[in-house]
């Protein structure tokens, strides 16, 4: 089931999202995500966070940030493949006209699943924080 988010489960979302940044991204260097976790921990609680969970456990959970931007898309790995991500992507589809990310070309099963469902890419830039290449995706009319 989605739903909003409260402060509450903060520790269990940060929990998601470093495991999943340092999995999904062993292009970048681990360093990079452990010296972002306390701003990312502040940052959160000012995004619309929606969370995946069943029997109390949450699986997942999509951040969206000022003019509609997906900040990230995160689903622990052992509930990777079950949907959930699709879930909350369909869901946020439904809330928002217009949604933008931005996402490492290297992490080729986040592109696919944007393409599958149906971003396009706007553009591609260098990232000077981590020196990848990212791509810009949007879904929806501008």
């Amino acid at each position: 089931m989605i739903k909003n988010f409260d402060l509450s489960k903060l520790n269990s979302v940060m929990k998601i999202w470093i495991d999943t940044n340092i999995d999904a991204h062993n292009f970048i260097q681990k360093e990079y995500w452990i010296n972002n976790y306390d701003l990312v921990k502040q940052m959160l609680p000012l995004a619309d966070i929606y969370i995946f969970e069943e029997n109390n456990v949450i699986k997942g959970f999509i951040g969206v940030i000022e003019e509609n931007y997906i900040a990230g898309l995160f689903v622990k790995k052992e509930y990777q493949g079950k949907g959930i991500g699709q879930k909350l992507i369909d869901y946020c589809k439904s809330k928002y006209l217009l949604l933008k990310l931005d996402v490492f070309i290297k992490n080729k099963n986040a592109v696919n699943f944007y393409y599958k469902n149906g971003f396009k890419v706007l553009d591609e830039h260098f990232s000077e924080e981590t020196n990848e290449i990212e791509y810009t995706m949007s879904f929806g009319n501008k």
